[in-house]
């Protein structure tokens, strides 16, 4: 599978050990950035760039690295079609997929160290997404709202 990866600086290292790990677990890995350490530099343009590859290459899936993850994720979240989520657990990462559909995943490498943070990698692009009804209609108002954002009614079944 290919797996878009970006961070920032608090996330570099994360992201680099990442490379390799998903690397050697059979993935083609693309490096979005940033390629050299900057304590100064600023995550929006790398987790956009990840989340606009991630859209235009449908069936591959996307890492965005921060120090929490939080940020990060909201800037990917600003690219149509992306669904990113935050994983602080095995569980939210499986979730993530199997109920929501995420195509990108959101870390925060001073939340977890870095072999942890990988087993939620692994798992995240592991999982499928379940194609429950239940779970595509919540994905379909979502994309819905976002396809036509405004003042609007969405249904309450």
């Amino acid at each position: 599978m290919r797996v878009y990866l970006g961070s920032d600086h608090a996330g570099f290292e994360l992201k680099t050990f990442l490379l390799e790990h998903l690397s050697t677990a059979g993935h083609q890995v693309v490096d979005i950035g940033p390629h050299a350490y900057d304590a100064q530099d600023d995550y929006p343009p790398f987790c956009l760039e990840t989340g606009r590859r991630v859209v235009a290459d449908p069936g591959s899936l996307g890492v965005v690295i921060g120090g929490s993850g939080n940020g990060e994720q909201i800037a990917a979240n600003k690219v149509a079609g992306v669904r990113a989520a935050l994983a602080w657990s095995l569980e939210t990462a499986q979730l993530s997929r199997q109920h929501n559909d995420a195509n990108v995943l959101s870390l925060g490498a001073r939340m977890h160290d870095a072999v942890t943070a990988a087993g939620f990698a692994d798992i995240f692009l592991a999982t499928p997404f379940s194609k429950d009804a239940r779970h595509q209609r919540r994905i379909e108002m979502v994309a819905g709202y976002e396809a036509a954002p405004g003042p609007q009614v969405l249904p309450t079944t």
